[in-house]
């Protein structure tokens, strides 16, 4: 018992230290930007001592590990700050973004584990048969092509061609992406298409090999019928390599929303962070690079952790 929980708490101490490394790349680097909140806030036609000023009056002017010290000290409170643009909680800024962005990835991600799932399977048990040669054909396409030219074709076809969906996906005033389902579709989709090109290939690896494993032919060789050696041999084979997997999956979606969210205008998190490198507003830009970190680490260590406890000899520390 004190192995698993040793190595589970090995996992949780090195989540930590990713993320005080990262906040400390993500603050130095907001800070190295050229210009600040002040000269941005002000405009072009005020004076250096004017911006001087405003540096001081909102401690930008102050040595870099004192501001780091008290920025983190206020993260831990459960506060990200104060935007210096909007002047609004940066928890305030983010929050509607971050729902929106979760809402994508939530709809990207339960279409693409299922369809992976099946288009792994059928593709595993029949290697070098017409549906894996056109699977993999198709999968590689995908993959090879620019995820913004993706979403460039699905707007020509499904928007300009045929007119089917909004070509924009800007939910309306004073509402929800949920209010107009149909502006979802077009960007879930191009998620969902890289998504599932790749996580599909991974699971049409991992069920090739628990397919020729030697229990599923000794279960063969016993008379066992197809089917279930399929559900009572290879597929349960396949779920410590593919939970992790699936978990890595949403950290790996939550980051790819960017380009997507740009093409069709999605007022997710990307938006915020764009106007927050443009306005110099490190305070926003910290809170949104912090708490995508925080998602994608925290994914990461679901993947691990899943990994872990889907393996049985990992999992009791036997050989």
């Amino acid at each position: 018992m004190k192995r698993p929980v040793l190595a589970v708490g090995k996992r949780l101490a090195a989540a930590a230290l990713t993320l005080v490394a990262v906040s400390m790349v993500l603050f130095a680097g907001a800070s190295m930007v050229p210009g600040d909140a002040a000269s941005a806030s002000l405009g072009i036609s005020t004076t250096p001592e004017q911006i001087d000023a405003l540096r001081a009056e909102w401690g930008l002017d102050r040595p870099l590990p004192v501001r780091y010290a008290e920025w983190m000290g206020a993260v831990l409170r459960g506060d990200l700050g104060t935007s210096l643009i909007s002047h609004r909680p940066v928890i305030d800024v983010i929050a509607e973004p971050l729902w929106s962005t979760t809402v994508l990835v939530l709809i990207a991600s339960a279409v693409t584990v299922p369809l992976a799932v099946l288009l792994g399977v059928l593709t595993g048990l029949r290697p070098g048969g017409r549906l894996d040669r056109f699977v993999s054909g198709v999968s590689l396409t995908v993959v090879a092509i620019p995820s913004f030219v993706v979403a460039g074709l699905l707007v020509m076809v499904f928007s300009v061609t045929l007119g089917l969906l909004p070509a924009v996906s800007l939910p309306p005033l004073g509402g929800t992406p949920l209010d107009r389902p149909e502006i979802l579709v077009l960007p879930a989709g191009s998620l969902v298409l890289f998504a599932t090109a790749w996580a599909s290939r991974l699971v049409r690896a991992t069920v090739v090999d628990a397919n020729l494993a030697p229990n599923a032919e000794a279960a063969r060789l016993a008379g066992v019928p197809e089917r279930t050696v399929v559900w009572r041999h290879v597929l349960p084979t396949t779920v410590p390599a593919l939970a992790p997997v699936f978990a890595w999956l949403v950290s790996a979606l939550f980051g790819g929303t960017t380009v997507v969210e740009v093409v069709f205008n999605y007022p997710g998190l990307s938006t915020v962070l764009l106007t927050a490198v443009r306005n110099h507003d490190a305070a926003v830009l910290e809170g949104v690079g912090l708490l995508l970190a925080v998602v994608i680490v925290g994914s990461l260590i679901v993947a691990d952790l899943l990994g872990f406890l889907a393996n049985p000899k990992l999992r009791t520390g036997t050989p």
